[in-house]
């Protein structure tokens, strides 16, 4: 039934990512950690716009790992096109609501 279950709740945000600085190229973890009951959905937003990571296109170079953090194999960063610097929060959803982190920014050195 779609009956409220006792046990269920909202989910919150128990990790939130922090800015990071880092070199393009090497790798970077931007932490997200998250509870609820179901187990809720993460999702990461840049700017206010979707993340893509390797779920929605395999050769993307950022992963979502099952804790829910946003994991970059390298960053990247050229003169024309910055796809990986900028602010970034994660956002926890189930049924019962959602939860947004802390805002994060990415700093390329």
């Amino acid at each position: 039934g779609s009956r409220l279950r006792q046990e269920d709740f909202p989910p919150r945000i128990i990790e939130h990512p922090s800015d990071l600085i880092v070199s393009k190229g090497e790798p970077a973890t931007l932490n997200c950690k998250a509870e609820g009951r179901p187990t809720p959905t993460i999702e990461w937003y840049k700017g206010g716009e979707r993340v893509e990571t390797d779920k929605d296109d395999p050769r993307s170079h950022r992963m979502l790992l099952p804790s829910g953090s946003l994991f970059f194999l390298r960053i990247v960063h050229g003169r024309k096109s910055r796809p990986d610097e900028g602010v970034y929060v994660c956002v926890a959803r189930n049924y019962l609501g959602e939860a947004v982190s802390h805002n994060a920014s990415l700093e390329v050195a």
